[in-house]
């Protein structure tokens, strides 16, 4: 099989965690150091309300020292079992090539099952180098999990929406994060300032907020720099003032830390300390944005950062606050301001109010990251997404959604005021993001980690149990403000879904209406037109046949181009793709009508082509294609005769090499460049020569401008979903012109209306 050379730019799309692999323990220290700003700062300012919320409601009646003591202890095996043991020792080791998040154990899955709902999929791209499918035994129980769901169609789209669920959810941390954090710093201010109106802490709150995203454009990289020293401070004031509270009020609340408290204070307080747990699992709020934020950071730098410091000092900060509780009874609703010393409060103060803006910082990440998934898989509409470094690949910042989250978070802060109500809102959607994370773990131990049934049992069953408690007890908060994720969810939800269902069914149109071959063989060389100079571009979404583009295209105009190449640019389900992977080129029909097919394969979080470059890469790719075509026939048989079959895939896969980066302007710079890179060749082929001919005179792109519209024969739900939800989203989100990059001056469109 042909292999490409390999280029320097592999390593900028590198795996992460390969990257690291190869750096030195400073790297390693130094990304650990950046995560404490954008990884940990939801996590650590957890303590600013977990106490307030949970003892917000009856439980309030019950503020003796074994119901602090049973809190204390639910608080400390929850943090323990779900993010450290859950978290950092289990699920990021289920990342994708580096990635995180639901979406990207989905991918595992997918990859592993062929549970993808992805169009255009080939067995081509199951030899991509980041695919990372080993070819271990089968176990019966993972053969008898992939043939069930590859068998039920029905049982795939029902995961797929379970894991829009999980990602909808996670998205309303980026909601809610910010609100609950920043409100509750700024309040601790009235401690002192007992005048102070609620609605100045409001105020100002909303201040905060708009500058935190107002500097998300900045990129994660530099946001982390100068967010990780407040992260710092701030756990180790919390450690500090911890200890010192221990010390000072209760040196037995150690004792707290045995499970026997637990179940003293639900036999005692019963359903009241049930409820209260929607106020415990705030405490490990940050667990699942530590995951989904994981391609912004590296596996072992998250783990490092989490097991050597996060951990520690957020469990001394909730024994020290306990501690003083034990002793303040009085204080349950404002006890995290209380509890620290008078000669500190003001420096604190300051530093809890950045932690908790900085705080904010994991979720919206997250979310950003998350977005940037969804697009390429289509489930989400066409945003803008921007990747903000050039070394760590992940970091991505998307304006509209960036404002979105802003305008969200104000109007929740705003209209609820209330940090109880806000926290009922949180606890749902954290417990609902964790049981799904819980769920597609236990499927990934058994199809892709090839784990015994029993061992993917007791993880669902020991995790699963603790999170479906904490849900139970959330849902129960649906009236006191849980019904606001509830709707953000769903809306999200609904859009990803009806979204995912048109590009589906207009996939399935082009299937159905793509022209047959035989139709073009009778057309001749010429394809019954004039061939003007130049190279014509038609995209498709087809990896396989003639767009009905291209036959609406011919019938209207008398001229085409004298080299066709039908372009297919499509997401793969792995992180990135390798610029020395990202072409397969293969010719359709006879050597003599030169017109070729080109797949561009990009992962969920590739950056896509910028124009020039991409020209240049596709005239190399062709040119170099034409050149080794005679070489491949020993191994891939007569190519010319091969492709005379249109369903034949693409055989091929070229780069352009490094220096041919910039725009060549002249048909002598074209061939001595492209001469240089062929080895085997010292002369180019009449046809390699007329293809660079045809780059000098021009490249023209031609897009279909499709308009989706249901049939009159399609049910109620299809109706409304394409011709409303669906046409509607078509019409406000980016086109594909600027999603491809595509430049006007070059732009041809063509209209059709496609009933789905």
């Amino acid at each position: 099989m042909f292999h490409p050379r390999p280029s320097f730019e592999n390593l900028e799309y590198g795996l992460q965690n390969q990257k690291l692999n190869k750096a030195s323990c400073s790297a390693v220290l130094s990304l650990a150091y950046q995560s404490l700003g954008v990884v940990y700062g939801d996590l650590s300012t957890s303590p600013l309300y977990v106490y307030k919320t949970t003892f917000s409601g009856k439980l309030s009646l019950h503020e003796d020292d074994e119901e602090i003591y049973g809190v204390l202890s639910f608080i400390f095996w929850t943090f323990t079992l779900i993010a450290l043991l859950k978290y950092v020792f289990i699920v990021l080791s289920a990342d994708d090539n580096g990635e995180g998040g639901t979406f990207a154990l989905y991918s595992l899955l997918c990859r592993h099952a062929k549970l993808s709902m992805l169009p255009n999929q080939q067995e081509t791209d199951e030899k991509l180098s980041a695919y990372g499918v080993e070819r271990t035994a089968e176990t019966w129980q993972s053969f008898a999990s992939k043939s069930f769901f590859e068998k039920h169609t029905k049982f795939r789209k029902g995961l797929l929406i379970f894991v829009l669920l999980g990602t909808c959810m996670t998205i309303g941390d980026g909601v809610f994060t910010p609100a609950i954090s920043v409100l509750s710093a700024v309040s601790g201010v009235r401690i002192k300032a007992t005048g102070l109106h609620e609605n100045y802490v409001v105020a100002i709150s909303c201040v905060l907020l708009v500058g935190l995203f107002s500097i998300q454009h900045h990129g994660t990289h530099r946001v982390a720099f100068l967010f990780a020293p407040i992260v710092t401070a701030w756990l180790l004031s919390i450690a500090g003032i911890g200890i010192y509270n221990i010390i000072q009020w209760n040196p037995q609340i150690f004792h707290a830390l045995s499970p026997i408290y637990m179940v003293k204070l639900l036999k005692r307080t019963r359903r009241e300390g049930w409820l209260s747990l929607g106020g415990v699992v705030l405490s490990i709020t940050g667990v699942e944005t530590m995951f989904a934020d994981l391609g912004h950071f590296s596996t072992l730098s998250v783990k490092i950062a989490f097991t050597f410091l996060v951990y520690p000092c957020l469990v001394l900060a909730y024994l020290g606050e306990a501690a003083f509780l034990s002793r303040h009874h009085e204080d349950i609703q404002r006890s995290f301001y209380k509890a620290i010393p008078e000669a500190v409060f003001w420096p604190v103060f300051i530093v809890a109010t950045f932690a908790a803006v900085v705080g904010s910082q994991a979720a919206i990440s997250a979310t950003f990251s998350i977005i940037s998934q969804c697009c390429a898989l289509n489930c989400f509409p066409h945003v803008k997404i921007v990747h903000t470094s050039r070394k760590i690949y992940g970091q991505v910042y998307i304006p509209e959604v960036n404002w979105m989250l802003l305008s969200l978070c104000l109007a929740v802060t705003i209209g609820l005021r209330d940090t109880n109500m806000i926290g009922h809102a949180y606890g749902l959607a954290v417990t609902t993001v964790m049981f799904v994370t819980t769920c597609l773990m236990t499927m990934v131990m058994i199809i892709v980690w090839k784990q015994q049934i029993i061992t993917a049992a007791a993880f669902l069953v020991v995790f699963g149990s603790i999170e479906l408690l904490y849900l139970s007890a959330a849902f129960f908060k649906v009236p006191e403000g849980g019904w606001i994720p509830l709707l953000l969810s769903l809306t999200i939800m609904s859009v990803m879904f009806v979204w995912n269902y048109g590009k589906l069914k207009k996939h399935e149109f082009d299937l159905e209406n793509k022209v047959s071959m035989n139709r073009i063989l009778s057309l001749g060389p010429s394809l019954g037109m004039v061939r003007v100079p130049g190279i014509g571009l038609v995209y498709t979404n087809l990896v396989m046949g003639i767009p009905a583009i291209f036959g609406h295209f011919v019938t209207n105009l008398p001229a085409f181009h004298q080299v066709l190449v039908f372009v297919c640019v499509k997401s793969v389900q792995v992180p990135y793709v390798g610029a020395e992977e990202r072409m397969l080129v293969g010719r359709v029909g006879p050597r003599e009508f030169h017109m070729f097919r080109c797949i561009v394969r990009y992962g969920y979080k590739d950056v896509h082509h910028e124009n020039y470059n991409f020209e240049n890469r596709l005239v190399a790719a062709l040119v170099e294609y034409v050149e080794k075509e005679g070489k491949s026939k020993d191994e891939f048989g007569d190519t010319e005769s091969d492709n005379l079959d249109d369903d034949m895939p693409p055989q091929l896969a070229f780069t352009l090499p490094d220096h041919e980066e910039k725009m060549v302007r002249s048909f002598k710079e074209i061939e001595e460049s492209f001469a240089g890179c062929l080895e085997t060749h010292s002369t180019l082929k009449d046809e390699s020569i007329q293809i660079l001919r045809a780059r000098e005179a021009g490249i023209a792109y031609i897009l279909g401008h499709s308009y989706a519209k249901a049939k009159k024969s399609s049910s109620i739900f299809a109706k409304l979903a394409i011709d409303v939800v669906y046409s509607f989203l078509s019409r406000n989100c980016r086109g594909t012109d600027v999603v491809l990059n595509v430049p006007h001056t070059s732009l041809l469109e063509v209209g059709m209306i496609y009933y789905v």
